[in-house]
């Protein structure tokens, strides 16, 4: 860890001589404060920790080598407290180490969609979503529905929605995934369990600067939206799909019976859609690593499973069992995501040789 702490320090003085030669291009000149200031943070709480350090050292010398009892109790009664304080700048150390998520402070578009169990699994898809709602109400967030596909009976095919609060993408990110059920379908007459699943995509929203989307890239179409069963539900063509031709990503939505909110809304989703693309790719370049990681967003792998019988609830990334399972469904994730971003934070220390 200090070797890190070392060279951070060298970085923040050389940044410090940058500052200046890119005094005359404020575009450079932003980025570079920006990440002088994140090093400043680190290198002052170094240079605390260093102090105390030496004060420690002082003090067992004192203890270890004075013919003064006066001051051999006096060193001994800081001692304790020096030891505390130095422990506290060590963790605080590591976890200014853990490079920061730039999407950290970001809302979130969430995307939930049935899997495998034919109409069970609608009906699990909407029991995230309220899942999601729940806990949103509990943390303050809004929430907004974006674009919704219901199913024969009452449950999802697919729901995606915004969150906006403060830190939505950083405790949400860690829901991207397969989420599987294992319960009695209102289906089943024979009361056998049945195994459905759902899946969950979390993307963080993207800034305007961010995605430059060419109107001459997309393909609009508007019809009339339609309810289960392919039943109309409104008389004018407001429904909208729009088509991102270079990647190929479709993206609609029906549920305003306004065309141009219907616009807007879809194309809030393809810009997230593209931005979290771009971050994907920035991210497979940089670290192939970081998709094993918590933290990854792998929609393809299954992260959780919800036990009805046995009243549980898995985390299959962290092992982890809670025998919580009617809390959880009602919006109580606090142990589980806090739990996540632990493992999170201790896995990205590892990857930089640091122990938690």
């Amino acid at each position: 860890m200090f070797e890190k702490l070392e060279e951070i320090k060298r970085k923040f003085l050389d940044l410090e001589q940058k500052l200046i030669e890119s005094a005359d291009d404020p575009k450079k000149y932003s980025q570079l404060a920006k990440e002088h200031r994140r090093l400043e943070k680190i290198v002052r709480k170094y240079e605390e920790y260093k102090r105390i350090e030496s004060d420690l050292r002082g003090h067992r010398e004192i203890i270890a080598e004075s013919d003064d009892q006066e001051l051999v109790d006096i060193a001994e009664e800081e001692l304790e407290s020096l030891e505390d304080k130095l422990e506290s700048l060590e963790t605080e150390l590591k976890m200014m180490l853990i490079p920061p998520d730039p999407r950290a402070g970001r809302d979130a578009i969430v995307e939930i969609r049935a899997g495998t169990g034919g109409e069970e699994a609608g009906l699990f898809a909407g029991h995230l979503y309220r899942m999601y709602q729940r806990y949103a109400e509990l943390q303050g967030w809004k929430s907004e529905a974006l674009s919704s596909s219901l199913s024969e009976m009452g449950g999802f095919k697919e729901i995606i929605f915004s969150l906006t609060g403060e830190g939505v993408y950083s405790k949400m990110k860690y829901e991207s995934g397969v989420h599987r059920v294992q319960r009695v379908p209102v289906t089943e007459a024979s009361g056998r369990i049945h195994t459905s699943a759902a899946s969950v995509a979390v993307l963080s929203e993207a800034e305007d600067v961010e995605v430059d989307i060419d109107p001459n890239d997309l393909k609009i179409d508007v019809y009339r939206s339609s309810g289960p069963g392919g039943q109309s539900v409104n008389t004018t063509d407001s429904a909208v799909r729009i088509t991102h031709l270079p990647t190929g990503l479709v993206v609609t939505c029906q549920d305003e019976k306004s065309q141009h909110k219907n616009k807007a809304k879809a194309l809030k989703v393809l810009r997230a859609r593209l931005y979290d693309m771009a971050v994907r790719e920035q991210e497979e370049k940089e670290a192939a690593v970081r998709r094993q990681m918590v933290g990854s967003g792998d929609r393809s792998a299954k992260i959780r499973t919800y036990n009805y019988p046995q009243g549980r609830v898995t985390d299959h990334r962290i092992k982890l069992t809670l025998y919580r399972l009617n809390e959880i469904m009602d919006g109580d994730l606090v142990e589980l995501i806090e739990q996540l971003r632990l493992a999170d934070q201790a896995q990205r220390l590892a990857q930089m040789g640091v122990e938690a």
